[in-house]
């Protein structure tokens, strides 16, 4: 699928779902981040994990802020006013969705393209890559989500200094402050993430859904409510596939730990 704004493939198991508009560093207007939160749900449908990049040599730029002064001038109805924040119930399709994502990221990852990194499960960053949450300078908070994710992986203290000050970290200070897990040469993200992807392919598909929508929620918990959860949990996930793969085990068949 080829459109505007995204292009989806499938490689295998793997939906490779890429952010198209290069000449604008790929910033997100509404229909662009539309088309990106339908292709998540579509990979969610076929396939066993996803991989989100942008062409060109930006991840994302962030929100397009002209798309956004035009829709802000047009005024809110009270009816939308109740709706759920298109970048909250859309990211959740990749945070917590029915597959892992993986974020291969370069240039750019600012803003609401942050937001957007901060929803996969696992970011792989190239050398080229630099974070930024400016949206104070314009008189805006971050919407997508950023204020929960974001925060979680720098704390509060770290994400607070980028908003008020508009510092900008390098892909080496990212690394070092969780903002990605990976740190990879110039032009190599895409490819480790494919690499990632595919790894996390061979899991069985309930575990990867348990990883991706139990184990953050244990977060909120108390100590005896997350053990609660956590025996829950163990239990729901063991399946037929499960099985299978024990069976598999015994006859020194299947994937291998390495």
């Amino acid at each position: 699928m080829t459109d505007s704004y995204v292009t989806y493939e499938l490689d295998g198991d793997i939906a490779l779902i890429g952010i198209n508009r290069p000449s604008k560093r790929n910033a997100l207007s509404s229909e662009a981040a539309n088309q990106l939160i339908r292709a998540a749900e579509r990979a969610g449908l076929e396939a066993r994990a996803g991989v989100i990049f942008g062409h060109g040599d930006h991840f994302s730029a962030g929100l397009d802020l002209v798309d956004m002064g035009v829709r802000r001038r047009a005024g809110v109805s009270d009816d939308q006013k109740r709706d759920r924040h298109e970048g909250h119930q859309g990211f959740d399709a990749i945070a917590r969705g029915r597959i892992p994502f993986v974020a291969a990221l370069r240039g750019a990852v600012i803003g609401y393209g942050l937001e957007l990194a901060a929803a996969a499960q696992i970011r792989v960053a190239d050398r080229t890559t630099y974070f930024g949450l400016p949206e104070a300078m314009r008189g805006i908070f971050v919407g997508g989500g950023g204020s929960v994710r974001i925060q979680r992986l720098l704390g509060y203290a770290r994400m607070a200094d980028m908003m008020l000050t508009r510092r900008i970290l390098s892909a080496e200070e990212g690394h070092g402050l969780n903002l990605c897990q990976y740190l990879v040469e110039p032009d190599e993200a895409l490819e480790k993430a494919k690499e990632l992807a595919r790894t996390i392919s061979e899991n069985v598909a309930l575990s990867n859904w348990t990883i991706c929508n139990v184990l953050p929620r244990m977060f909120d918990l108390g100590q005896d409510d997350g053990f609660m959860l956590e025996q829950m949990a163990a239990h729901y996930t063991f399946g037929n596939e499960s099985q299978e793969r024990l069976d598999q085990f015994a006859r020194k068949q299947g994937p291998r730990f390495k």
